[in-house]
């Protein structure tokens, strides 16, 4: 009996053996498959075409208050991929992939969609509509060494609080002084009221940026008045500013508020022209112009009529490439409309890829330092960036919206 229960003793012994054996195999065999497949920013991969892909990160907004022009934004973008889908570095082809995030508009969800990027292993960053989100995610690329080319983020400390932060668009002081400048040349206005979002870096900056303009050239602010996120009767604001004896208004708000601002003007009477920046120059905007006396203009990039250099061609091409796809029509507000900010994805996509050639590396810094070098004719004219990494630019397009459209109205320097 004894012999018979030493036995069944040593038999349990044996099997809590083996199956502790197991357990220990089935827990160690994943972790290191998974340490094997891990892809940094600095490692490749293979597409079906056999060549190797470098990654190029979109970093915009596809929803939210900008969604409408991020999404306008990562059409120029995708249309340079479609120009020009590969690369040679070192004797070797690369198909460049397109790894797109989207950043919801704002500022709190902008690390996480940097961090989704950094851990794409994309080498360079498009991006963002929107400076608040772009600030917040340019922490991130610089602390991944990853380069970020702006597209239409125009507040000053997008670059000058990232290293790793160029831009393709001009800045908000100097398009604060093109509309102050606008303001009192074409309607000899002496009295101007500003409103702006509470809380949004652009929109609170560029109404900065136009009051110090506006005040040094001898105008007078009614008042500087703003707003909060979800605001939907604008109709106190508005009467604030007839009441104040302005001669313009001046509302450079995100484009989910700027319709609603011109559809209440216009249903209380109010006959002053409105004044927007460059995030105003969208189709929901011009449709809300359409069918009312509202005189309404924006400060903008690009116009589509434009002839010279590379911009009759890549108009042609794009309004092609956009009516090959339902997708792309809808992404772009539903018709073939050449965005002043698309035209600047596509600017930003074929700086990154001459910089990329440039280098003729994979790798962040040395993409970082083609960059700063760079000196380049593009869509939206020469390119290339100061001490800074800012755009060097000296005029801007003026643009009115006219029967749901927005068309060429002057060129506007910033004196």
């Amino acid at each position: 009996m004894k012999k018979t229960i030493a036995l069944l003793l040593c038999l349990c012994m044996l099997a809590c053996l083996f199956v502790g054996c197991a357990s220990t195999s089935t827990t160690e065999k994943p972790t290191s498959e998974t340490t094997t497949t891990e892809t940094t920013a600095s490692e490749t991969t293979t597409a079906a075409s056999g060549n190797k892909v470098l990654k190029v990160g979109i970093f915009e907004p596809l929803t939210g208050d900008n969604g409408a022009g991020g999404k306008q934004e990562t059409l120029g973008a995708q249309y340079g991929n479609f120009v020009q889908p590969t690369i040679e570095i070192g004797g070797e082809t690369y198909d460049i992939q397109l790894e797109i995030v989207d950043n919801r508009t704002t500022a709190e969800n902008g690390p996480s969609a940097a961090s989704e990027l950094v851990n794409r292993g994309v080498s360079v960053v498009l991006g963002s509509y929107g400076s608040g989100v772009s600030m917040a995610g340019g922490k991130v690329f610089e602390e991944a060494g990853i380069p970020a080319i702006g597209i239409g983020c125009t507040n000053p400390q997008v670059t000058s609080d990232c290293s790793v932060y160029f831009r393709v668009c001009f800045l908000d002081p100097f398009q604060g002084s093109v509309m102050a400048s606008f303001a009192m040349e074409e309607f000899g206005a002496k009295k101007a009221y500003v409103l702006s979002m509470l809380g949004d870096d652009y929109t609170v900056g560029l109404a900065k940026n136009f009051v110090k303009a506006f005040e040094a050239a001898g105008g007078e602010i009614v008042a500087d008045e703003t707003f909060v996120e979800g605001t939907a009767d604008f109709s106190a604001y508005l009467n604030n500013a007839v009441s104040g004896g302005a001669d313009v208004i001046f509302a450079p708000s995100a484009i989910a508020y700027a319709p609603q601002i011109i559809e209440q003007a216009s249903a209380l009477g109010v006959s002053l022209p409105i004044l927007g920046g460059d995030t105003w120059e969208n189709s929901a905007i011009s449709d809300a112009q359409n069918g009312t006396d509202m005189q309404v203009f924006v400060s903008t990039f690009f116009d589509e009529n434009d002839e010279s250099g590379l911009a009759k061609e890549f108009v042609s091409g794009y309004k092609a490439w956009l009516n090959g796809n339902s997708q792309n029509l809808t992404n772009n507000g539903g018709n073939d409309v050449v965005a002043a900010v698309s035209a600047l994805g596509y600017d930003a996509y074929m700086a990154a890829v001459a910089a990329i050639e440039k280098a003729q590396s994979t790798d962040g810094t040395a993409i970082r330092d083609a960059l700063a070098g760079l000196s380049i004719d593009l869509v939206t004219g020469s390119l290339s960036f100061d001490a800074n990494g800012d755009a060097v630019k000296s005029t801007a397009y003026i643009k009115q919206a006219i029967n749901g459209s927005f068309q060429f109205y002057k060129v506007q320097s910033a004196d």
